[in-house]
């Protein structure tokens, strides 16, 4: 058991900074390599202290995070998100991957190329008879 306030276990806070609904799924995380701290896989029991940098892979988005302040005890979502701060670039790519799932499910692609000669004039086509 840690008795240095400062430091909690990694499962610990990852569950009362709401990233997972339950310990457990932190735990099964953290040993599924989803969890980096510092830049390393860790293991569950790993202490984390303010200042520790935190890369937290949920699917196809990954969040980059500084620990502000830790705690064993799970809050509101309001009192979770002063527990860190997540950087700017990791901000930048959420949003990034948000906006393109948005343009997937609304059936829209990003061309991997410029439209050739026939391309263009298709689409020249179907703008005028549109």
């Amino acid at each position: 058991m840690s008795t240095d306030p400062a430091r909690v276990r990694l499962d610990k806070w990852l569950w009362a900074a709401r990233f997972y609904k339950t310990r457990s799924l932190a735990k099964t995380a953290v040993e599924g390599g989803k969890v980096h701290l510092n830049g390393a896989r860790t293991k569950p029991a790993k202490e984390v202290t303010p200042g520790d940098r935190l890369t937290v892979t949920r699917g196809e988005v990954e969040q980059i995070v500084m620990v502000v302040n830790v705690s064993e005890r799970r809050g509101s979502a309001t009192i979770a998100a002063t527990l860190y701060e997540e950087t700017p670039e990791s901000i930048d790519t959420r949003e990034r991957i948000r906006a393109e799932r948005r343009m997937r499910a609304a059936g829209l692609t990003v061309p991997k190329s410029r439209p050739n000669k026939k391309q263009r004039r298709a689409l020249r086509d179907l703008k005028t008879t549109g």
